[in-house]
Order: structure tokens, then sequence, then C-alpha cells
């Protein structure tokens, strides 16, 4: 008895829920146009959400890779001594995060230059002497990753007697990761701003839906209809709305990303960065946010009538 009592309250739930399904499909066929806009809305606010994103994930990669290959280049001072030249080598090698260390004369910087700028080999004609500093050519540990370590080890280096100057690129590098700074906070910004306008379009979707259907609504609640039995189809309805706007704004972005991408790797030297889309995990979370939104718009108006 009790088996066949609970297979007939599971078939029943299940027969509830396809009515509650195919309510909320019938509701979006019959408000067609307010249903589009608001999927409309919802798709623009996750292509632009996801460009942010995608923006972010590429220029952290590029950041990435460079903190990886980056190197410090350390100048030294005029006339050292050989045995000056050692304890700064062993001084350097014993600090904490470099790697690898590597002398190069002043006549090796350059025939370097010479070969780098071998189209211009004639201003090298008249150089009377070597203008170019003996110097040390640093690679940092793995580990060293942060930019407040790598600025670290720098100004340590800086600091030794007989060292001249530290390069490693650091104002542009102090200028790239400002604009990706400010590209966050405008990011968030508009974030934020579609996020609230999404979910007042959806909650006025949702209203005009529900007063379209008042008169159903207040005769289900005089009949003993419980609030959740009320509002099961028009949550669906948010539910559906958060997640076509979501999987339209995904596709949009895949395609403006494909063609971006595709121009911008054939205007570089090949191999020299792949730009990569949003991960499979990253996808689920906007997906499941949009669906949020969607739900939540519907949760303000359904409290707001129904508290009415």
């Amino acid at each position: 008895f009790n088996r066949g009592e609970l297979k007939h309250q599971r078939s029943w739930k299940n027969s509830m829920m396809m009515r509650f399904f195919k309510r909320a499909i019938d509701d979006i066929f019959q408000n067609r146009f307010l249903n589009i806009v608001t999927i409309i809305t919802i798709s623009l606010a996750i292509l632009i959400a996801g460009a942010f994103i995608l923006f972010f994930v590429n220029t952290s990669e590029i950041l990435n890779s460079w903190q990886r290959g980056l190197r410090i280049v350390a100048y030294l001072k005029p006339d050292i001594q050989n045995g000056d030249l050692t304890n700064v080598e062993h001084t350097i090698q014993s600090l904490d995060g470099v790697n690898t260390l590597q002398f190069i004369s002043k006549k090796e910087a350059l025939d370097r230059l010479k070969a780098q700028m071998k189209h211009q080999s004639s201003l090298f004609e008249n150089l009377s002497e070597n203008p170019l500093p003996d110097s040390f050519e640093i690679r940092m540990t793995a580990s060293t990753g942060s930019w407040q370590k790598i600025e670290s080890l720098a100004a340590q280096i800086e600091s030794l007697a007989l060292i001249e100057e530290v390069e490693y690129g650091r104002r542009w590098i102090g200028r790239f990761v400002r604009m990706i700074s400010l590209f966050r906070l405008t990011g968030y910004a508009m974030g934020a701003l579609f996020f609230m306008a999404t979910v007042f379009i959806v909650a006025n979707t949702i209203r005009l839906v529900i007063y379209s259907r008042r008169e159903e609504v207040e005769i289900m609640r005089l009949v003993g209809a419980t609030d959740s039995f009320i509002k099961l189809p028009f949550y669906i309805v948010g539910l559906i709305q958060g997640g076509l706007g979501a999987f339209i704004g995904l596709v949009m972005l895949f395609i403006s990303f494909f063609f971006i991408s595709a121009n911008i790797e054939e205007g570089f030297s090949p191999g020299l960065f792949r730009l990569q889309f949003l991960s499979p995990a990253t996808m689920g979370g906007i997906l499941l946010s949009s669906m949020l939104i969607g739900w939540l718009g519907c949760y303000i108006s359904l409290k707001q009538f129904l508290k009415a």
C-alpha cells in the first residue's frame, strides 16, 4: 500500500510539473513580444559581461606568460675588477627568487645590438668606443610570480653598490597593469548596472504577464491554492528567460571571439600568443547567474503582486 501510494504521489508530482512547464511555455508564446525583448536584453547583458570576462582571462594569461619569461637586466658600474665582479655575482645568485645568472660583457652586448640592427649598421661605423656597460641577465624562479616579488627582487639587486641600474620594463608593465585595473573597475560597474537593469526588465515583464492573468490568480487563491502553487509557473518563465538569454549571449560572444581572434592572430607572429575562449566552468557559471537573474526578477514581481 505504501509503495503504491508513493508511486501515485510521484506520478502526481510529475504530472503537475509537466502542467507547470506547459503553462510557462504557453505564457511565453502568449506574450511573445515582451518575452523576446526580455531575452534579447538578457543576451546583450551576457554578451557585454562575457566580453569583459574574456578580456580579463586573456590579459591575465598574457601577463602570466610575460612573468614566466621576464628577465631582470642589472647594468654594472664601469671599470669593475674581476674580484668585485665575482662577489657581485655570488651576492645576486644568493638572493631569494634568482634562478640563473648570466654575465654579458660590453663587447657581447654590442655584438648582440649589431645583430639585431643589421639593417642600420651604418649607425655603428663611427663609434670610437663601446658605450654599453657590462651587465648581468637574471632569470627568476617559477615561484617568483607576483609583480610585488619581482619589484622587491629588482630593488634588492639595484641596492648593491656596484650596480648602476636595473631594467625589467617596469614602466610599461606598470601602465599595462593600471590599464587592466581600470578595465576591471569598469567591468564591475557595467556588470552591476546591467544586472539591475535586467532584473528590472524581467520583473516588469513578469508583472505584465501576471496582470494579464490576475483574475485567474485571484480565483486560484479563492479556491485555496498556495502561493507556491501560483508562483511556480512564473518562476519557470523567469528561469527559461534567463537560460535562453545566456545561451544566445554566449553564442554571439563566441562568434565575435572567433572573428576577432582570427584577425588578431594573423596580425602577429604565429605562436606569439593564443587567445582562449571561456572555460566550460565559466560558461556554466554565466548560465546559472543568468537564470538567477530571471528568477530574481520574477521573485520581486510576484512578491509585490501577491502582497497587494
